[in-house]
């Protein structure tokens, strides 16, 4: 479980990273393109904020999980 919340995390967290170094630099290529179809148009540095926000959100649930099942 770990391992699939710590994967999400940084997939998210790049997406989210790299989509709004495109927005606001303009020479970033977007490395997960999937962050295009869930986001709607006009919207986009919002959604990427959101998309890196979760992907914190899941690498700190991922530590939760691993210290939850260590005890």
């Amino acid at each position: 479980m770990k391992a699939i919340l710590g994967f999400i995390s940084f997939v998210l967290v790049a997406s989210g990273v790299t989509g709004l170094l495109h927005q606001w630099v303009d020479w970033m290529p977007t490395f997960f393109g999937f962050s295009r179809f869930v986001i709607p148009d006009g919207h986009e540095v919002l959604g990427y904020v959101v998309i890196t926000l979760l992907g914190v959100g899941a690498g700190l649930l991922s530590d939760v999980v691993k210290k939850h099942v260590a005890v």
